[in-house]
């Protein structure tokens, strides 16, 4: 994988063995931080947090396309180490918490301007991820079967052949 945009562009990115995560595509990635871009505007100040950090590559992203503040949640003990090695060979150091999403999530004593929700797909996982959010942050899931959705505001949604992409509000 490679980082699709911003300071880090071009530089690769290790994934975990796909049995661990299922990696963002480059397509998927740069079109979620297009969308985000025309919803928010500039980054720099802004924060971001991925839930469900797999390789790290959405974080990585962000921090390339000028989020001052990014937070990764991994349950996997390997993912975890490939993200630490994603971030070093950057010269960089995670802001990682390993352990249960949903349990993390809850103790945030922080708000952040965006929350990347991609769970394993047919985890029933989202809408337990949406509870647990207290913020008002733009919210992006990422899925591939229908999620309910009906506690938030639709912002927008973008289809990637079986991917789509929701970016949604808690109001």
């Amino acid at each position: 994988m490679i980082i699709t945009g911003g300071k880090y562009k071009g530089r690769k990115v290790l994934a975990p063995d796909e049995k661990i995560t299922r990696p963002t595509l480059s397509k998927v990635r740069m079109g979620v931080f297009n969308t985000l871009f025309s919803i928010l505007g500039e980054f720099e100040d802004k924060t971001f947090l991925d839930v469900f950090g797999g390789s790290g590559i959405m974080g990585l992203e962000a921090l390339s396309r000028g989020f001052n503040d990014v937070l990764v949640f991994e349950k996997n003990p390997k993912a975890a180490q490939i993200i630490k090695k994603n971030y070093a060979a950057l010269g960089l150091t995670p802001n990682l918490k390993i352990g249960d999403s949903l349990k993390l999530i809850q103790k945030l004593d922080k708000n952040y301007d965006v929350i990347y929700i991609d769970p394993p797909y047919m985890s029933g996982i989202y809408e337990n991820t949406f509870d647990k959010i207290k913020s008002d942050a733009i919210i992006i899931a990422e899925h591939s079967e229908d999620i309910d959705t009906s506690s938030l505001t639709l912002i927008k949604e973008k289809n990637y052949g079986g991917k789509r992409v929701s970016f949604l509000k808690k109001y």
